[in-house]
């Protein structure tokens, strides 16, 4: 920022304050008019269910089921196009591969693929897997970003200008943007970020690894990001298992929603997905395990001695807003469908215990079970719930990209880097069978005023 800028905003700040606070003032609306039109905030019912505005065949997000008309909880199940997610990670381990590009295949295809299709999906995320001549260059070097998710946004719309047919939304044309995005998202990601250190830290080197073509989704992340390129077995694995548990969750979370509101307008692909990348970035979405991972930084800075008394004390503090952020929150517990166990959270709990061990964590990854168990109990305690509060994703996905020395700046970026793959299927899903704009209604409360002369106000 040159100096006149800075004298420009310097001039204007207060000014905008000062309005902003009386637009504060009398603004608001009044918290009964949402009862009286029967409006549900954030979408949601007053038992807590979302209110059904779409059909998917993508994903499914089970925490309850309806028995003689009483709905009960029930242990989560996320299936991708019918399959259950624990046997997709269950057997891509068991069968020594990697399983983010056949769950990018299934997502989009509606199918699990043969050997061969699972062969050739991967050569061609592989053949993709490239940015257009000097984009690193002219969109990331030139311009680079404090924050990695506005500038994964930026490059996805930049990207427009270099698809030679980029307004076509014919089925096999955003395909082909699909896989090109599914592909590329770490390669913006990763050089987003570096040079995010080199221009904005102390870190005076600028590190620019090119994709290994035999390497799998979960290798070149790894690659490209550390300075030497070297990883485990186990250490990529994990980050696959991760890629594969975030690739999609439903089509009513915020960022997906989004992207079926977008692609209802007909708008173009990179459009649709910068406008997911913006509503993923909030820390109530897509930022959630990073308030986790600084809730744990603060425990472990104020209880010396993680006994499970000295835990409990101390969670106890959190919830009464006298300790952390003063919210009353603890953060990656419980979840808006999830009741008695969120299956992604389970899923990461087992290897982030594995990763532990490798990394000489386990002390760090006991004190996870400590909160848990503790903030269960006094969230029940609290709320006079009849349910159990289990940890969600977000409560261990920071815990093993930490582990993993992936830097925090790019914990949502991560995120963006897996769910393009649901956001894709979605879009394709939305442009089948959608035709027809998504406008929802919102009632004025305003009263009518009559307009008076400037000069008589």
């Amino acid at each position: 920022m040159d100096f006149n800028e800075a004298n420009f905003i310097v001039k204007y700040s207060h000014k905008l304050s000062e309005l902003a606070k009386v637009s504060a003032v009398e603004g608001g609306i009044n918290p009964e008019l949402y009862e009286k039109y029967e409006v549900y905030r954030g979408l949601r019912d007053k038992n807590g269910k979302g209110v059904l505005c779409g059909l998917t065949e993508i994903s499914e997000v089970t925490g309850w089921e309806t028995e003689n008309g009483v709905r009960k909880p029930v242990e989560g199940v996320l299936c991708y196009q019918g399959y259950n997610v624990k046997d997709l990670v269950a057997n891509s381990v068991k069968e020594n591969r990697f399983g983010f590009e056949e769950t990018a295949f299934l997502l989009l295809f509606g199918r699990l693929p043969d050997l061969k299709e699972y062969k050739d999906f991967c050569e061609m995320l592989s053949d993709f897997r490239v940015l257009p001549r000097n984009f690193a260059r002219d969109v990331i070097m030139k311009a680079p970003s404090r924050d990695i998710m506005n500038m994964l946004a930026r490059c996805v719309l930049n990207l427009y200008s270099y698809d030679p047919d980029p307004d076509n939304v014919s089925l096999s044309n955003v395909l082909r943007q699909s896989v090109s995005l599914i592909a590329t998202f770490p390669l913006m990601a990763a050089y987003s970020y570096r040079a995010y250190r080199y221009y904005n830290t102390n870190d005076g080197s600028l590190v620019i690894h090119k994709p290994v073509a035999e390497y799998s989704h979960a290798q070149n992340i790894l690659h490209i990001l550390r300075k030497d390129s070297s990883f485990t077995d186990l250490e990529a694995k994990v980050l696959d298992i991760a890629l594969t548990l975030h690739a999609d969750h439903g089509g009513g979370n915020a960022s997906t929603f989004t992207n079926h509101l977008a692609t209802s307008t007909g708008t173009d692909t990179y459009s649709a997905v910068a406008a997911s990348l913006g509503s993923l970035k909030g820390p109530k979405h897509g930022g959630a395990n990073i308030k986790v991972m600084q809730m744990f930084e603060n425990i472990k800075e104020n209880v010396k001695n993680p006994s499970a008394k000295n835990v409990t004390d101390y969670v106890r503090k959190i919830l009464a807003k006298k300790a952390f952020d003063r919210t009353g929150l603890v953060y990656g517990m419980g979840h808006a469908v999830y009741t008695l166990s969120d299956p992604r959270a389970e899923i990461l709990k087992l290897y982030a215990g594995k990763l532990a061990i490798e990394k000489g964590r386990e002390e760090e990854f006991a004190l996870y079970d400590t909160v848990a168990t503790a903030a269960a109990q006094l969230i029940r305690e609290q709320k006079n719930l009849n349910k159990p509060v289990t940890p969600n994703v977000d409560f261990y996905s920071g815990f093993v990209y930490s582990m993993l020395n992936l830097p925090t700046e790019l914990y949502t970026p991560l995120f963006a880097v897996s769910r393009i793959a649901g956001w894709s299927a979605h879009r394709m899903e939305e442009l089948r069978n959608g035709n027809k704009i998504i406008r929802p209604a919102y009632q004025c409360v305003r009263d009518r005023k009559k307009y008076v002369p400037i000069d008589e106000r």
